[in-house]
């Protein structure tokens, strides 16, 4: 019986290391949310910062790895006339946009990739 105990103990450590190996190496399986792969950021086609009058900075809550920081700016960049660009240290999203948009509407965006948001500050807005 202590033999048992000792042999998945072994490979327990055995496969803890392996997978520590991985995640250096940068070919883990999964990031610290469980996702199989790595999210692939889509940039917007339009980054002509003229054409993007209002300025938003959103405080975004539920971001842990890089890849919700790029689930986040996707979500964003997803939105019509919206470029953001998220700074996962901060847990924020500095958004352009070309219309106003309010609170709500990225508030619904984000939650449904369950991300949560905490503030929405309008930076500036197009002069009217």
């Amino acid at each position: 019986m202590d033999t048992i105990i000792i042999i998945a103990g072994v490979l327990l450590i055995v496969f803890a290391l392996y997978q520590t190996v991985q995640r250096f190496r940068g070919k883990a399986k999964n990031s610290c949310c469980g996702s199989a792969e790595a999210v692939t950021l889509k940039k917007v086609e339009d980054t002509d910062v003229s054409h993007y009058p209002y300025h938003y900075l959103l405080s975004i809550d539920g971001m842990h790895c890089s890849n919700c920081a790029k689930t986040v700016e996707n979500t964003l960049n997803g939105m019509p006339g919206v470029w953001g660009r998220v700074n996962l240290g901060k847990k924020e999203a500095d958004v352009l946009a070309k219309a106003p948009v309010g609170s709500a509407s990225f508030a619904e965006a984000l939650k449904k990739k369950s991300y949560i948001l905490t503030d929405c500050k309008v930076v500036s807005e197009a002069a009217q």
